[in-house]
């Protein structure tokens, strides 16, 4: 909360600010307040009668789909109308590379990634990438 809402929200705060102001100044004051929560109390209306509008134009559509036989997945598709929540995994991509570790076990690598120490190595060393293709 910032301090100015605080000072405006704390009554002993307003009546020390209050004391500082003639009644004509503080009265001025209320008025703006007045027209601003007024303003804002139309905003909301405003906005609840939109949301309200629109849910009764998306419900006469839908009626009007099922009386002609439509879904909505039909329109849609379902994967659309299932919304996934969680992404899709990519697939696992295949090996390209196949090398020897220090424990002396064959292991492959793919490519993506960083480059694994046995082969970093043998590039150090001279050898090519295409030396351990699969």
């Amino acid at each position: 909360m910032s301090a100015t809402l605080q000072n405006l929200n704390n009554i002993r705060t307003l009546r020390a600010m209050a004391r500082e102001f003639s009644i004509e100044v503080l009265e001025e004051m209320l008025e703006k307040f007045r027209i601003v929560t007024e303003e804002k109390r139309n905003e909301q209306d405003e906005l609840q009668q939109q949301q309200a509008e629109q849910k009764q134009k998306i419900n006469a559509l839908l009626e009007q789909m099922r009386a002609d036989g439509i879904s909505p997945e039909d329109l849609l598709g379902k994967d659309a109308l299932k919304g996934s929540s969680q992404p899709q995994k990519r697939q696992a991509r295949e090996a390209k590379y196949r090398f020897t570790d220090a424990n002396g076990e064959t292991k492959t690598w793919t490519g993506q990634g960083r480059t694994p120490k046995p082969i970093a190595a043998a590039l150090a060393d001279g050898k090519k990438l295409e030396d351990f293709l699969i």
